[in-house]
């Protein structure tokens, strides 16, 4: 019998959901946009949502995961929003006191073909929004972002943190000129 996810330890989820990048897909689009149909069924009408990570960015290779920004207006807001997706089977992955993600697509026996990582945010919070439209504006940049991703990705298949983390520098530079920018 497989082991439930919430069972598993972080270098086994590791194991399971390596990292890996792939050619953009223009399908991203319209999963991006089917996902954000049902969100809308269940969140508030008030409730904002932005297509983030490098999917949302034409061009370069990516994980086949679609980023959500979801921006809400309070932090009673955020918490019924985490509350409501958890009843619709989205999965908690990390909580912070204005921050909460989660994530649908993660099976026992891998990725399902759909993956999801919803980030739920307050007004104000988006600098993910910066970081993509900043890579939208500068494909070089872009490319250059492409590259760094490429040789992160061998070194760290099996640590999403550690991936994550290298980047940062990176992500902290464009996405600081993009405000400064404004």
């Amino acid at each position: 019998m497989k082991k439930q996810l919430s069972e598993m330890s972080l270098e086994e989820l590791w194991q399971l959901f390596p990292i890996f990048l792939t050619e953009h897909q223009p399908y991203w689009v319209r999963w991006y946009d089917g996902e954000v149909e049902q969100l809308k069924s269940m969140l508030p009408s008030d409730t904002v949502y932005h297509h983030i990570g490098s999917t949302a960015v034409g061009g370069i290779m990516a994980k086949p995961i679609i980023d959500i920004l979801i921006v809400v207006s309070t932090t009673e807001r955020l918490k019924q929003a985490a509350k409501i997706l958890q009843q619709h089977g989205y999965i908690l992955m990390a909580t912070a006191e204005n921050r909460i993600s989660l994530n649908k697509g993660y099976t026992e026996n891998g990725f399902a073909e759909k993956v999801f990582h919803l980030h739920i945010r307050l007004c104000g919070d988006t600098d993910e929004i910066y970081f993509r439209d900043y890579l939208i504006a500068h494909s070089q940049v872009a490319k250059e972002y492409e590259k760094l991703k490429l040789r992160l990705w061998k070194k760290y298949a099996h640590n999403r943190d550690a991936y994550t983390d290298a980047k940062t520098e990176f992500v902290q530079k464009y996405t600081g000129l993009a405000k400064n920018s404004l």
